[in-house]
């Protein structure tokens, strides 16, 4: 996922500030459940952020809230009336990562989906600047793109403090008031499609045409890896899947390896050509230079039927084989050759070729000809340094344990929430509870008592999931449950 030239090779992870509430597939505790409350080790978002960091140290790191803790909004669903307070909690999560765990968060949004106030970005810009993370980037406002793009080009100083305006789903296309601001545009949330090989294509495609048609240089996917019980919403809609910790099994996915065709042989800081378009036939390409003597292109032909995306709906179009001519210009015309990386994605019983290295293509007076079929991927570069990598098989795929058993007695736990536990609304976390002597020294606590400000339609009622819902058959659980000043042992029949 993350190792450069082994195999998706991301450039950029982007995280969730966890803020207590249901943010799609679960709850993710705050770093601050309340004002005097602040525990940097919650979660696993920070693990994930330094695994990702061991493997890539050049990788870029975005934190986006979607959700707020209840005492932001002093009893209301908002988190903008006390602006000052809202900007604090979040670089203080910022601060957080790197006190903790020396991670340098370089991008930071506003409110996933939601509303933004101007007022509180030109706030949080302060703060941040005030707090000595002058080099920490505003994105804004992973939502659409307007009314952010209007409102900057009619406020010079949220124009000024803005560095990014990120889109989610925009379809591969712009509106003129975001290219008119001049500022980076980035599909900050994209693909949230289910990972065969149609979502591989989907990915192919809005890879490439998110820039050919929207001038967006950043693509992020939602979500980085499947890893949630499949019967919650967007079951298998991440770059790959691995859904069960009790077996170890994963499965690496189509758009790992489409992935692969661009971060593997760009980096960050790589500039697009302006000789970037779609093909006679349909497809596109993008080529990108290091400004250093080092090229690549990448060209998709992705059909209609075999990229569309969850959202936003794709209008029809065609694409069929074609010969497809290139010429290379400038420091670029003397190349001798490029080394070729190719997929071809199928639909049907034929089995994909996924990022396959084949032999170098030869380049004579700067021009070059390849025959293009319809759903392929191509990589053509001046790197040498891409690789297929793989490990040994994984475990085989095993339903979750019949028998099950856990009495929460880990002492300085590693994470706060125990394993295969699924919060959905409140947060559970490991608890050593001194005041009981017996059997519930060790428990797992429920620990919200405010509502949070919620992203979805929370349950007023903590919710926690653990087990294989898709397995429905009779059984027997056990628990005691354990409550100020009163003890309940508690078994519930087949159900």
């Amino acid at each position: 996922m993350f190792k450069p030239n082994f195999g998706a090779s991301l450039h950029i992870f982007k995280v969730e500030i966890g803020g207590d509430a249901q943010t799609t597939d679960g709850t993710e505790p705050s770093h601050m459940h309340y004002p005097d409350d602040q525990n940097y080790f919650r979660g696993y978002e920070w693990w994930l952020m330094k695994e990702a960091k061991k493997r890539n140290p050049n990788i870029k790191l975005v934190g986006l809230p979607w959700a707020f803790p209840g005492w932001i909004g002093n009893g209301k669903n908002w988190p903008y009336d006390f602006p000052d307070v809202t900007a604090y909690y979040v670089v203080s999560w910022i601060i957080g990562a790197k006190q903790y765990h020396d991670l340098d968060i370089d991008y930071v949004g506003i409110w996933n989906e939601r509303a933004f106030d101007a007022t509180y970005i030109k706030l949080l810009r302060y703060t941040l600047d005030k707090s000595g993370l002058e080099r920490v980037r505003i994105i804004a406002s992973d939502n659409l793109w307007q009314p952010i793009a209007f409102q900057m080009l009619r406020d010079a100083e949220l124009l000024r403090v803005v560095d990014v305006i990120g889109a989610h789903y925009p379809g591969t296309l712009t509106v003129e008031d975001a290219v008119s601001t001049g500022k980076k545009l980035w599909s900050s949330e994209d693909y949230s499609t289910f990972n065969d090989e149609i979502g591989g294509g989907c990915w192919a495609r809005i890879l490439n045409q998110n820039y050919v048609n929207g001038n967006m240089t950043s693509t992020i996917s939602w979500n980085l890896v499947a890893s949630y019980y499949e019967q919650l919403p967007f079951g298998l809609e991440g770059l790959m899947t691995a859904k069960e910790p009790w077996s170890g099994n994963y499965i690496v996915s189509s758009p790992i390896w489409i992935t692969a065709h661009t971060t593997q042989f760009t980096q960050p800081g790589w500039f697009y050509l302006k000789t970037v378009g779609h093909l006679e036939k349909g497809g596109s390409y993008v080529a990108l230079t290091d400004r250093m003597g080092n090229i690549t292109i990448i060209i998709e032909t992705m059909s209609h039927d075999h990229s569309v995306c969850i959202r936003p709906p794709l209008p029809k179009f065609n694409v069929s084989a074609q010969n497809a001519t290139f010429k290379l210009d400038g420091s670029f015309n003397d190349l001798k050759s490029l080394q070729v990386w190719y997929s071809k994605l199928c639909t049907n019983a034929t089995k994909p070729t996924l990022f396959t290295k084949k032999a170098a293509i030869p380049v004579k007076d700067g021009s070059f000809t390849l025959e293009l079929n319809v759903d392929e991927v191509y990589t053509l570069t001046t790197l040498k340094t891409g690789q297929k990598g793989s490990y040994p098989n994984p475990p085989e795929s095993q339903p979750f344990p019949r028998k099950y058993k856990d009495d929460f007695n880990v002492r300085n736990p590693p994470f706060s929430e125990a394993p295969y536990f699924a919060d959905q609304s409140g947060v559970f976390e490991y608890f050593t509870n001194t005041s009981d002597p017996g059997d519930h020294v060790f428990t797992l606590r429920q620990v919200l008592t405010q509502r949070p400000i919620t992203w979805a339609t929370d349950s007023y009622q903590a919710i926690s999931v653990i087990g294989d819902y898709s397995c429905w058959e009779d059984h027997t659980e056990e628990g005691s449950l354990w409550g100020p000043g009163k003890t309940l042992a508690h078994t519930d029949p087949p159900c």
